[in-house]
Formats: structure tokens, sequence, C-alpha cells
């Protein structure tokens, strides 16, 4: 059960953190933006004030905060297991745990430890951020287990195996889609023959609806409700095609194809100026949707030959999500190029590696404006997470560093960067932090 990593808060701005939460993946409001704290127009030469650091367990769960309570999944390995390489998907043992710390001083509050081998790709741990609401916290670990917990206490209400359950199929890097709250509804992406979608009473675990069936890996982008033409529609992308559904019944409202070589659909869709829905995939590029009550149709689609930077024409994001502002999209493609888009036509107006490249990046990778293509493994993958925040934007980088740009359609333009935490996860080829930070109140949480 030994812990190797470690979960952190820094202090931005002001010493006293105000009481705002950061309750699911991406914030309160599903879309990345950080609205609360002081808005700041540098940061600090000699870096953030820790408030304190806690070892935990491997994963990629980013962590929840609400209220006095920060909550995170991890993993430790079985005495004796080893993990193999990136992609071997060899069984090892070990268990995942739900966890609960006091967000003041990072002591344990509550914890859930229960068995859990894995089967899959980049073993480290579990990939979905919790999801807390009205007194209950959410867990979907990387094999399939739900379990919903008191928030207070940890006792577990209801759980269910997307597998076991759903006869779903593990996709080759886990259950990743991170669940999403709908009024009395649990939405997650389980998997199984016309059951990829599943609605569940979120007291009870009563199965409500369930839509959508996606042969083979279903993905890992997550579920997001949007407003399109007055409808409330619920988008699920999965490996096959982009779909609308209504939220209340699971009825299918329209379907675009948008097949995704490996499934590799990670980042969530983005409203475009209303109407618009913007999605980017890893090799397959971008495609942008007008969207009505009951169809969608393409606008534009990515003409790039591959993932390669020299053969992508738009944006090929792996992790991160990008953000919109007007007309022009911010996002990190294939191999660590910050991208900007005219995002009503699809064109590339700059790209730039700095904002992934860091204190860790060797000097021959460094002094090269673009991407290697000789030696891909040194940026492939390479990413930071785009958080904006007033008028700039916050990025947090896989080595660990937090940055404050200005991004526009004229470029990239860095105020200031400083280290929180050191990259520990090395199944890349080199050492990353691949977990996406939680920003509450004048706080920021960080784990690796």
């Amino acid at each position: 059960m030994r812990r190797v990593h470690s979960l952190m808060v820094l202090i931005v701005g002001t010493t006293v953190a105000n009481a705002a939460d950061w309750p699911q993946w991406m914030g309160p409001k599903r879309d990345g933006v950080w609205r609360d704290g002081s808005v700041f127009d540098t940061l600090p030469k000699d870096g953030l004030t820790p408030a304190w650091s806690v070892p935990i367990g491997a994963g990629y769960t980013g962590p929840a905060v609400v209220g006095d309570r920060v909550y995170l999944m991890d993993r430790s390995l079985a005495p004796g297991a080893k993990l193999g390489g990136a992609f071997s998907k060899d069984k090892v043992e070990g268990s995942e745990r739900l966890l609960c710390v006091n967000a003041a001083d990072g002591k344990t509050v509550w914890a859930q430890d229960y068995p859990c081998p894995y089967a899959i790709s980049y073993a480290a741990g579990p990939r979905c951020t919790p999801t807390v609401d009205d007194g209950r916290v959410y867990f979907l670990g990387a094999m399939g287990d739900l379990h919903a917990c008191d928030a207070a206490t940890g006792a577990i209400l209801w759980k269910k195996n997307f597998v076991k359950d759903y006869g779903a199929q593990v996709p080759a890097w886990g259950f990743a889609c991170h669940p999403l709250i709908d009024g009395d509804n649990l939405i997650c992406l389980g998997g199984g023959d016309g059951k990829l979608v599943v609605a569940f009473d979120k007291k009870t675990g009563a199965e409500k609806w369930t839509a959508l069936t996606c042969p083979g890996d279903f993905g890992y982008c997550p579920p997001v409700i949007y407003d399109f033409a007055g409808t409330r529609q619920l988008v699920i992308w999965h490996g096959k095609s982009i779909n609308g559904l209504d939220p209340a019944t699971g009825k299918k409202l329209w379907s675009v194809p948008f097949e995704c070589k490996m499934s590799l659909n990670v980042a969530m869709p983005r409203v475009v100026n209303g109407d618009r829905l913007f999605c980017t995939s890893f090799y397959n590029g971008s495609v942008l949707l007008r969207v009505k009550a009951d169809g969608a149709e393409v606008v534009w689609k990515g003409k790039g030959k591959s993932e390669r930077p020299s053969q992508s024409a738009d944006l090929h994001a792996i992790m991160t999500t990008p953000y919109v502002d007007g007309n022009y999209l911010y996002g990190v493609c294939s191999y660590g190029e910050l991208r900007c888009l005219d995002v009503t036509t699809g064109e590339r107006l700059w790209s730039t590696n700095a904002a992934t490249r860091g204190r860790k990046t060797p000097p021959a990778v460094a002094e090269r404006e673009t991407p290697s293509e000789t030696q891909p493994w040194a940026e492939r993958w390479a990413h930071a997470f785009l958080i904006p925040h007033g008028d700039k934007c916050v990025l947090f980088n896989e080595q660990g560093e937090l940055i404050l740009a200005k991004l526009s359609p004229k470029g990239y333009a860095e105020l200031g960067r400083v280290t929180l935490i050191e990259p520990t996860n090395k199944m890349a080829g080199r050492p990353v932090v691949w977990t996406h930070p939680a920003f509450a109140g004048t706080r920021v949480y960080v784990r690796n």
C-alpha cells in the first residue's frame, strides 16, 4: 500500500481561500473556467505558497473540492505486483481507493479501498475526477467500478460495475468518461450493447434510461449538456459518431458519423457561437457541426493526413479540452503545439510549443521551433490544460508548471510561470503530470 505520489494545495493571490467549489471535471459549470479567486497580472518569481502536501497512490484522477473537503481516487499495487510497459495489458493486481481529505490541512477524513485488478494500457491508476452533488460523491474507476458515497462519511450508498452489470467492454485505456449530474440523474458511459449511455437515479442507483450502442472501443469523451435552438441536448461522442440526445429520456435527436482511430476522442466538445459544436480527436483531427433542435450537419472537417505536426492542418488534441473565445479556439495539438484556429473555418492562425515545454525539456528539443518528427517521443502527447481566468489564461503543463498568459488571434504572450509539483509518471517515456488541477477560491489543488 506504498504511497509514492503527492496531492498538494497552493495559494494564489491572497493567503485566505474563499468558499468556492470545484465539484466535478472542468469545474462548477463543466466549462473549465476559473471564476473565483483574485484575478492577478503576474506570478511571483519565487513561486506560490504551499499550504500542505500529502502522499497518495498513483493515478490520473483530478481532485474535486467542495466546502472543506477534497475528493480523489488513487491506486496501490498488490505486494509483488509490477507494472508492465505503457502499452501492456497484462493483468496487474492491486486496489483502487476512494479518498476524502480535509481541505485545510490534507488530513484523511475517510478512505475506501477495494480490490481492482487492471488489464489496460497506461495502468498507473483511475482516470475520472469525482463528481460531488447534494451530499454525495460519485467515483468511477478505470475498470468500470462506479460508487456513490456519502460525501461526509464515505459510506457506500450504491454501486455498479459496467462490465458485470452492463456487459461493457473495457476501453483500451480504461473507463475515463467523467460522470455528469443532470437534475436527479447521474449520466455515465457504461458501454454495453444498447446501453452505452446510462442514466441512473443519483440517490438510489436505479436505472432511469439507456441509449446507444458503439461496437468495440467507445472511447473516452465525457458527456456534456448544451442548449441548441432552445433545446437542451446531451452530447455523446463515441468512437463512431457524435450524437445529440434528450437528457430526460435518452431519445436520439440526431447523429453525425465521425469515426476516430483507436477511439481517441478524449477532449470534451465545445459550443461555438451558440449553434455550432467543435470536436477534436488525436488521429482524425477536428470537425465543426451546425446543430439544430432535431438535427446537425458538418460545417467543416479537418483535412490533415495524420497527427504528425507537418501533416496536421487544424487541431489533433489528445487530452486537453480546447476553449473558445468568440470566433477563435485555443487548444494543444498532438505534439505539444498550442494552436489558435479561426474556428469558423478551421484555419490555423499560429502555433507554439512554449507552453508545453519547460525546465524538464532537453536542450536539443527546446532549441527547435517545431516538434521533431524523427524523435517523436520527445514531445508526442505533450500537453497543457487551459483554464480561462478573467481576461487571461492559466495553463498547467505536463511538467507541473503553472503559466499565466494572454492568448489572442495575434499570438501567445507569457506573463509568468512557476513550478507547482514534480512530474512522477514515466510511462510516456518522459516524466509527466497528466492530471487536471482544481481551482477553488484562491487555491490550486494539484496531484502527480
